[in-house]
């Protein structure tokens, strides 16, 4: 139980005292950034998705 105490401590003093948090208006700035970069990972899988659906759904009726 000793060294789970001096995990915790240590790991708080690490969070409050040596990690530099960025200023709030960069950190919404690169929130949007991941935001916009999601969106459009996730339209451009879509489309293909649906392009390679309807292109096995031809290919398949064609037999």
């Amino acid at each position: 139980m000793e060294k789970f105490t001096s995990f915790l401590k240590a790991s708080w003093e690490e969070i409050t005292e040596h990690v530099t948090w960025p200023p709030f208006n960069e950190l919404q700035a690169n929130t949007t950034l991941v935001l916009v970069g999601s969106l459009i990972f996730a339209f451009v899988v879509g489309v293909m998705d649906f392009v390679f659906e309807n292109a096995l759904n031809l290919f398949y009726q064609s037999f």
